[in-house]
């Protein structure tokens, strides 16, 4: 699977979002202000089209777009590169980056310690 640019990311964030589509609906939907133009949204879409990642139904010239791949699938194979690129596919190493780096709350710290012994559980 190909990856996102974080513009094209945007776009599916949205699409997953909406589940369907117009070009119009997914700039509506975007926080930026001024809107981007209707014909870059456009070609991102049509982009992610050709990548594999967004569907389309036409209506005469008028295309309505839908995920062609859930975004649990997306996370998972993304999660995948990250853990095997930055952590050496090392839970241990993740583990420490996000106690060390990401500051956890003795709580969040005590929940992951929770989800750890129910998944070792016999």
């Amino acid at each position: 699977m190909e990856e996102l640019t974080k513009t094209e990311e945007r776009i599916m964030q949205v699409l997953w979002k909406l589940q369907k589509a117009f070009v119009k609906d997914i700039i509506d939907e975007l926080d930026d202000e001024p809107k981007p133009p209707y014909n870059t949204i456009s070609s991102i879409v049509r982009l992610l089209e050709k990548k594999g990642y967004v569907a389309y139904k036409a209506y005469g010239k008028t295309y309505e777009y839908y995920p062609a791949i859930s975004k649990d699938e997306y996370a998972k194979t993304t999660f995948t590169k990250l853990f095997s690129g930055y952590f050496d596919n090392s839970v241990s190493n993740l583990i420490s980056f996000m106690v060390k780096k990401e500051n956890l709350s003795q709580q969040e710290i005590e929940e992951i310690q929770k989800i750890i012994n129910q998944e070792t559980k016999p």
